[in-house]
C-alpha cells in the first residue's frame, strides 16, 4: 500500500492523537520525510544552470538583429562573469552555475567566430572551448561540469579527424594515422579521468563513464567502416583490441557501467566481424549461415553477461 494511502486509513481508524500517534509509530510514518527529500535542490541546481545558459545563448540569438554587437558581447560576457562569480561564492549552486558558465563559455566562442568570421575549422571550437573550461572543471571537481566537458573532447577529435580526412567520413590508407591518432587521444582522455588521476582531477565515476561512452562509439563506429571498407583495414582490428583492453583494463575496478558499455562495443566489433566471415563471398542458401551467426552472437552475449554477473558477485563479497 501507498504511504499516502497508509496514513490516510489510520488517520481514518484512530480518531484520538494518542492512538493516532502510536499507529503511525507502528507504520513507520511518524518520522520526518526522507532525507533524499532535501537532496533535490541539488540536484535541481545543475539543471537550473543548464537553462540559464541556454535561455541567454537563445536570447541574443533571437534578438540578434535588434541589439548592437557591443550589447551581445555585453550581455554574454556580463552572464558568463556572474556565472563564474557565483560558482565561486556559492557552495551550494556551484555545480549549476559552473555548468551555466561551461555554456555560455562556447556562447561566447560561437558568437565571436559568427561575429568576425574567423575562417576556423569547426573542430578548432570545441577544442578551444575544452581547453578553456579545464581549469573550471578542475577548480569546482564535479561530474556535472566534467560530463559535459567529455563531450566537448569527443566532438572535437570527431571533427578534427574528419577535417584531416579530407573532410569525408570514410577511410582510406592515407588517413589510416589520423584515425589512429584520434583513437589514442580519446583513450588518453579517458584514462586522465581514471580513479589513479581522479584526486588531482576531482572528477567522479560519470564523467569515466561518460568518456566510455564516447570512446566506445567512436571506435566501435570506426572499426565497422574499417570492416565494410574494400579492403580489411588495420582499424578494424585495433578497435577491438583497445575495447577488449580498456574492459581488462577497469575490470579490477568493477565499474559495471564501464564494463557493460565496452563489453556490449566489443561484442558489436566481433558480431559484424563473424557476419562478414559467413556471408563475403558465399554462394547457395544463408539460412544455415545466418543460424550459425545467431548462435555465435548469442554465446558472445551470454559470455559478456556471465562475466559482469561474476564481477558483480565479486564486487559485493569484497
Amino acid at each position: 500500500m501507498h504511504a499516502a494511502d497508509l496514513r490516510s486509513g489510520i488517520l481514518e481508524l484512530a480518531p484520538e492523537p494518542e492512538r493516532r500517534q502510536a499507529l503511525l509509530a507502528l507504520a513507520g510514518l511518524d518520522g520526518r520525510p526522507p532525507a533524499r527529500l532535501a537532496e533535490w535542490p541539488r540536484a535541481l541546481a545543475p539543471l537550473a544552470g543548464l537553462l540559464f545558459g541556454m535561455g541567454v545563448v537563445m536570447w541574443v540569438a533571437a534578438n540578434w538583429a535588434d541589439w548592437s554587437r557591443p550589447a551581445r558581447f555585453a550581455l554574454l560576457q556580463a552572464a558568463w562573469l556572474v556565472a563564474l562569480l557565483g560558482a565561486w561564492r556559492l557552495p551550494r549552486a556551484r555545480a549549476g552555475l559552473g555548468l551555466a558558465a561551461l555554456l555560455l563559455q562556447g556562447g561566447l566562442l560561437a558568437f565571436f567566430g559568427q561575429t568576425y568570421q574567423t575562417g576556423a575549422d569547426p573542430w578548432q571550437l570545441f577544442a578551444l572551448w575544452a581547453a578553456l573550461s579545464l581549469p573550471l572543471a578542475l577548480a569546482l571537481r564535479s561530474d556535472w561540469v566534467w560530463v559535459p566537458w567529455t563531450l566537448l573532447v569527443a566532438l572535437g577529435v570527431q571533427l578534427w579527424m574528419h577535417t584531416y580526412s579530407g573532410h569525408r567520413w570514410g577511410l582510406e590508407t592515407s588517413t589510416l594515422g589520423v584515425q589512429f591518432t584520434a583513437s589514442v587521444a580519446l583513450l588518453a582522455a579517458w584514462l586522465a579521468l581514471g580513479p589513479e588521476l581522479r584526486r588531482w582531477s576531482g572528477s567522479g565515476p560519470w564523467a569515466e563513464r561518460a568518456m566510455a561512452l564516447w570512446l566506445a562509439m567512436s571506435l566501435g563506429g570506426w572499426g565497422l567502416v574499417a570492416l565494410f571498407a574494400r579492403e580489411w583495414g588495420l582499424l578494424y582490428f585495433w578497435a577491438g583490441a583497445a575495447l577488449a583492453g580498456g574492459f581488462a583494463l577497469r575490470w579490477r575496478g568493477g565499474d559495471l557501467v564501464q564494463l557493460s558499455i565496452l563489453a556490449l562495443a566489443w561484442d558489436t566489433w566481433a558480431a559484424f566481424g563473424l557476419g562478414r566471415i559467413l556471408f563475403e563471398g558465399a554462394s547457395g542458401d544463408p539460412f544455415g549461415r545466418l543460424l550459425l551467426l545467431g548462435l555465435l552472437v548469442t554465446g558472445l552475449l551470454a559470455g559478456s553477461v556471465n562475466l559482469l554477473m561474476r564481477r558483480a558477485r565479486e564486487g559485493e563479497g569484497a
